[in-house]
């Protein structure tokens, strides 16, 4: 069993995203054909959060508050700081407008590239977790989570293959380290899918996932103002699984989310990066700290036979003592990362 670790790498980061909420019952989003080649564009609510600048209403130079995160979805030097991700630009780097396919189910490519404060493209990166670039993209009301990389060309721009599974409004962090500054950046952009749409929110606490057959179960409370140990166990037919394979140098990724403003965590543990060939399980430990007592999404991702699956949870909330012990029959979805990966 694998002990219990603490963040590193891929550290814990708060990313207070200023989102449009989905209302209850059923909305219809804007159609319009004459768009279908343009880029998607960015909601306006992507204003930093608190009305102030474009970096969650801090001034350059201020020092967050205490229990403010650096907003980092996961690279070296995550913890307490400033908050990141709330907008196209950070600290003299911006993101380009995305362009995307804009109708459910067209495919197509998302496209952007990383500007430096002189306008030109950057293409310089560092390589954190394997990886030059982090993209999360997730559907407000928490659906559709993805955690993908695209590749850069020559010239800076990073692409994807990219169709949309469903309408809805979608919030985009692109996670990096610029050689330049050598400092984890998060920028963030949102899409609106037009389309007929049932938001499902999370109304209760959930503690056990089932994807592909693998039971995932996770133990621990998620509170704030203080460090919270979270467990997942990994087992198949009733047995513990022990060939959790290393993904992004690690056995798990586990990203929360906290509901309604979708605050962004990203967890990671710590410890040596395993060797080629070894594996782990049936437990992965993280330690976290959640900003706010408030409800959270979880999403464990997990390698196994040389694919990668999401287990979802939920925590917290006014309805704590309420579990939704799921059952075989779970809509729970793994990550197949052959469709969105890089190609």
């Amino acid at each position: 069993m694998s002990p219990a670790v603490k963040l590193g790498g891929f550290a814990v980061g708060l990313v207070l995203l200023v989102g449009g909420s989905f209302a209850a019952g059923r909305i219809l989003l804007p159609e319009d054909p004459a768009q279908q080649a343009a880029p998607v564009a960015p909601s306006p609510t992507m204003s930093g959060h608190g009305g102030g600048s474009e970096h969650g209403g801090e001034k350059p130079g201020e020092t967050p508050a205490p229990g403010e995160s650096d907003g980092h979805g996961g690279h070296e030097g995550g913890g307490s700081g400033e908050v990141r991700g709330l907008s196209l630009e950070q600290d003299g780097f911006r993101l380009s407008p995305p362009t995307a396919p804009d109708r459910v189910g067209q495919r197509g490519t998302l496209e952007f590239m990383i500007m430096d404060a002189e306008g030109k493209a950057v293409t310089d990166f560092e390589v954190s977790h394997e990886k030059k670039l982090h993209l999360i993209v997730v559907r407000n009301d928490g659906r559709e989570f993805r955690h993908v990389h695209p590749t850069m060309a020559a010239d800076g721009t990073w692409s994807i293959p990219w169709q949309w599974p469903a309408a809805g409004s979608y919030r985009m962090f692109a996670d990096f380290v610029p050689t330049a500054s050598g400092d984890p950046t998060t920028l963030g952009y949102a899409f609106d899918i037009p389309g007929e749409l049932r938001p499902q929110p999370a109304t209760k606490i959930k503690t056990t996932s089932t994807v592909d057959g693998y039971q995932v179960k996770l133990a621990g409370e998620l509170t704030a103002h203080g460090e919270s140990e979270l467990t997942v166990t990994v087992t198949k037919d009733g047995k513990p699984v022990t060939t959790l394979q290393p993904y992004l140098g690690a056995y798990g990724h586990l990203v929360i989310l906290r509901q309604g403003d979708l605050g962004y965590l990203h967890v990671h543990p710590e410890g040596a990066e395993p060797k080629k060939g070894e594996t782990s399980g049936p437990e992965v430990t993280f330690i976290a700290q959640a900003p706010t007592e408030s409800r959270y999404l979880l999403y464990f991702d997990f390698q196994v036979d040389g694919k990668v699956r999401t287990a979802e949870f939920v925590l917290g909330g006014d309805d704590s003592h309420e579990q939704d012990h799921e059952s075989e029959d779970s809509d729970d979805h793994g990550h197949d990362s052959g469709e969105q990966e890089e190609r």
